[in-house]
C-alpha cells in the first residue's frame, strides 16, 4: 500500500459526506478511489454497496457485501446490509438466513430481529414473523417500525383488532409515519370500517404522496364505499407510479366492471395477467368481465384457471358457478354456487345456527327452517321449493318483513316469520337458494307450475272496484331496480339494470293501453314529471308491501318490468310479464332464449348491445302493437277470470 491510513480516512469521510447529501454517483466515485489503493478495505466495500443499493444496483451490491464478508466473516452490518440486497432481489429465504446470522452476533439487535420479521412476514410465516416482532419490542419497547410491522403480521394471522392496536401504537410514538398509518388502514379495511380506512390511507399519502400502495388501497375502501370513480381514480394514480403493479391494474379492472365498462376492465385484468400470470384474484375477476361481455365459454376458462392455481379460492369457484348456471349447465353450477358462503361478500351475512345445514337427507317429522338469504326476487323465485319438501316435515319460512303477507299462503309451508323477528325452535336449516342444489334442479326439471303464490281475495277485489274505470289493456310497469347503496358496485349494476321512465315513452304510443305504475323506491318520483310522455296511473302509495302490489298486478293484464323483484312477483302470480333484460344478464334468464323455463308467462327483451335500451323498447312496442291486434282480447278475459 503506497498511501498512508490518514489519506484513506480523509476519502472515506468525504465518501460519506456525499452519500448522506444524497450525491451517490460522487460517493461511488470516492468509495472505488479507495478500493484502488486499498481492494481489501472493508468498510470501502461496505460503503460501496449501501451507494450501489441506493443507486438501484442490487446486484452489484450483493458482491460488495459479499466481498466484506469474505474479508471480515464475522462483520453483523455486512450480514444485515447483505440481507436488505436480497429481500430487495425477492431472495428471501437466503434474506431470513442473512438476518439470522446478524443476530447470532448481534442477538440483542431489536433491528435485526424486526428485519427478521419482515423477512418472515414477506415468506407467508407471519406467526414466526410476530415471535420476532415481539422480541424486537421486549428489547425496545418504544420502537414504532416493529409495532407497525407486528400489526402486518397480526393482520396476516386474522387478528385484526390487535393489527389495529400495534398500528396504533406506532403512531402514538411517531405521529408522521405514513407506513404505520397505511397499514393501520388495512387493518381497519378488513374490519369492515372503510371510511377509517380511507382517512387513514390519506394521512400516509399527505406523508408521503408518490406511495403507490397506498393510492391502491385508498382506491379499495372507496370501492367499498360506492364511490368507483374516485376509486378509479385512486388505481390510475398507483398505475401512474408505478406501471408495473399487478394489483392496481386488477383492482382498477373492479371498478370498471361496476362502473358497467367490462371491456376497459377485460383490457385491467389482462395487463395484471402479463405482469403476474399466476394471479388467481385477476384470473377470476377476468371471469366476471368476461360473463358480463357474454363470453361464457371464455369466462369460465379463466374461472378455471384461478381455480388451478388455487383450488380453495372461494371467489373463483363462486364466479364459475354464475357462469355455469348463466350456461344452463346447473349440475356443476349449483355445486359450485354452494361456495358462495365461503366468499368475502356473502361471509359476512351468513347465519351462524346452532341447528345443522340440510343437506337433503331425510327430515322426518323435524323442523327445518327456510330462510331468505339475497333480494326480493331471489325469495320470490326459490320459494316454490317449500311445496316440494317431504310431507310430514314442519317447514318454518323467514323471509323479509316487505314479503310476509303474501308469503303466508304459501303452499307446504307451517309457520311464517319476518327476518329479524325471534325464530322459534328448529332443527335443521337451509337457505332458500341453496334448495335447487339440493333436489338436483336441471333445465328440464325446474318446478315450473304457476302461479305458486297468490294474492288476498280481499284485496284482490278492492284493486277490482278502484280500476273499474280504467278501460283498455292495463299495463302494469317498473322501470328501475332496488338501489342497493350499502354493497360495493351494486349501485352501478342498478343503474345498468334500470331505463328513464321517459324513455319508455314509445310505448305510449299504442293505443288503447293504460300504464299503471307498480315503482317503488327513488326512481318513483319521475311519474310526477310528465315529461315522461306517457299517460301514467300511479297508485304506488297505497302499496305497502308485496301483498298489496300482487292484489293489484291481479287486476293488470300484463306487467312490463326491468330486472326486478316485480317481474318475478308477476311470473309467480301465473301473469303475463314481459322482462326489459339488460346485457349482462343475471344468471337465472339464461342466454339465447327470449322465455325462461322458470316462469312460463314471462318474455325476455335483451339488450342486443350494453346500454342499448333503445333496441329493447322499439321490440316492446312493435310486440305491444301486435299484442293489440292479435291475442288483446285473450288477456282481458283472463284478466275478468282471475
Amino acid at each position: 500500500m503506497n498511501s498512508s491510513p490518514s489519506i484513506i480516512d480523509d476519502l472515506l469521510q468525504r465518501g460519506l459526506v456525499d452519500h448522506r447529501a444524497g450525491r451517490l454517483a460522487q460517493a461511488e466515485s470516492v468509495y472505488r478511489q479507495i478500493l484502488n489503493i486499498d481492494p481489501e478495505h472493508a468498510d470501502a466495500h461496505l460503503c460501496l454497496g449501501a451507494a450501489l443499493h441506493a443507486l438501484g444496483r442490487p446486484m452489484e451490491a450483493e458482491a460488495s457485501y459479499r466481498e466484506v464478508l469474505r474479508l471480515r466473516p464475522n462483520y453483523p452490518e455486512a450480514h444485515r446490509n447483505l440481507a436488505y440486497v436480497l429481500r430487495a432481489l425477492g431472495r428471501l429465504t437466503e434474506a431470513e438466513a442473512s438476518y439470522r446470522e446478524t443476530l447470532r452476533l448481534r442477538p440483542n439487535s431489536p433491528e435485526a430481529h424486526s428485519n427478521l420479521g419482515n423477512a418472515l412476514n414477506a415468506l407467508g410465516r407471519p406467526a414466526e414473523a410476530e415471535a420476532s416482532y415481539r422480541e424486537a419490542l421486549r428489547l425496545r419497547p418504544n420502537f414504532p417500525e416493529a409495532h407497525s410491522n407486528l400489526g402486518t403480521a397480526l393482520h396476516a394471522l386474522g387478528r385484526l383488532a390487535e393489527a389495529e392496536a400495534s398500528c396504533q401504537e406506532a403512531l402514538r410514538l411517531q405521529p408522521d409515519y405514513p407506513e404505520a398509518h397505511y397499514n393501520l388502514g388495512v387493518a381497519l379495511n378488513d374490519l369492515d370500517r372503510p371510511a377509517e380506512a380511507e382517512a387513514s390511507y390519506r394521512e400516509a399519502l399527505r406523508l408521503r404522496p408518490n406511495f403507490p400502495e397506498a393510492h391502491s388501497n385508498l382506491g379499495n375502501a372507496l370501492y367499498v364505499l360506492g364511490r368507483l370513480a374516485e376509486a378509479e381514480a385512486s388505481y390510475r394514480e398507483a398505475l401512474r407510479l408505478r406501471p408495473n403493479f399487478p394489483e392496481a391494474h386488477s383492482n382498477l379492472g373492479n371498478a370498471l366492471n361496476d362502473l358497467g365498462r367490462p371491456a376497459e376492465a377485460e383490457a385491467s385484468y389482462r395487463a395484471a395477467l402479463r405482469l403476474r400470470p399466476n394471479f388467481p384474484e385477476a384470473h377470476s375477476n377476468l371471469g366476471n368481465a368476461l360473463n358480463n361481455l357474454v363470453r361464457p365459454a371464455e369466462a369460465e376458462a379463466s374461472c378455471r384457471e384461478a381455480l388451478r392455481l388455487r383450488p380453495d379460492y372461494p371467489e373463483a369457484h363462486y364466479n364459475l358457478g354464475r357462469t355455469l348456471l348463466l350456461a344452463g349447465r346447473f349440475e356443476e353450477g349449483w355445486k359450485e354456487y354452494e361456495w358462495r358462503w365461503m366468499t368475502k361478500m356473502f361471509s359476512i351475512v351468513a347465519r351462524d345456527f346452532s341447528a345443522p345445514l340440510w343437506k337433503g337427507e331425510a327430515i322426518g317429522n323435524r323442523t327445518i327452517l327456510l330462510h331468505a338469504e339475497q333480494g326480493f326476487g331471489d325469495t320470490l323465485q326459490f320459494c316454490r321449493y317449500a311445496a316440494l319438501m317431504a310431507s310430514g316435515a314442519r317447514i318454518i319460512l323467514e323471509v323479509q318483513a316487505p314479503l310476509l303477507r303474501l308469503m303466508s299462503r304459501l303452499p307446504g309451508v307451517t309457520q311464517i316469520i319476518a327476518r329479524g323477528d325471534r325464530l322459534p325452535p328448529f332443527d335443521l336449516h337451509c337457505p332458500l337458494m341453496s334448495l335447487p342444489h339440493i333436489f338436483g334442479t336441471t333445465l328440464d326439471t325446474i318446478p315450473a307450475r304457476t302461479p305458486y303464490l297468490s294474492a288476498d281475495r280481499t284485496l284482490v277485489a278492492n284493486w277490482q272496484e278502484r280500476l273499474v274505470g280504467l278501460d283498455g289493456l292495463r299495463i302494469g310497469l317498473v322501470w328501475a331496480g332496488a338501489q342497493w347503496l350499502n354493497v360495493a358496485g351494486a349501485a352501478a349494476v342498478a343503474g345498468r339494470r334500470s331505463i328513464a321512465l321517459k324513455s319508455l315513452a314509445a310505448l305510449g304510443e299504442v293505443s288503447g293501453v293504460r300504464f299503471v305504475s307498480l315503482q317503488k323506491g327513488e326512481p318513483a318520483a319521475q311519474a310526477a314529471d310528465s315529461s315522461h310522455g306517457l299517460t301514467l296511473y300511479d297508485f304506488t302509495t297505497d302499496l305497502h308491501d308485496f301483498e298489496d302490489t300482487a292484489a293489484l298486478i291481479v287486476n293488470l293484464d300484463l306487467v312490463v318490468s326491468v330486472d326486478t323483484a316485480v317481474a318475478h312477483l308477476a311470473g309467480a302470480l301465473g301473469k303475463p310479464v314481459w322482462l326489459l333484460n339488460h346485457f349482462e344478464t343475471s344468471w337465472r334468464w339464461l342466454l339465447n332464449r327470449d322465455d325462461s323455463p322458470w316462469y312460463p308467462t314471462l318474455r325476455q327483451f335483451r339488450q342486443p348491445r350494453p346500454d342499448d335500451w333503445n333496441s329493447v323498447v322499439c321490440a316492446a312496442r312493435q310486440a305491444l302493437q301486435r299484442l293489440m291486434v292479435g291475442d288483446c282480447d285473450q288477456l282481458l278475459a283472463r284478466r275478468s277470470a282471475s
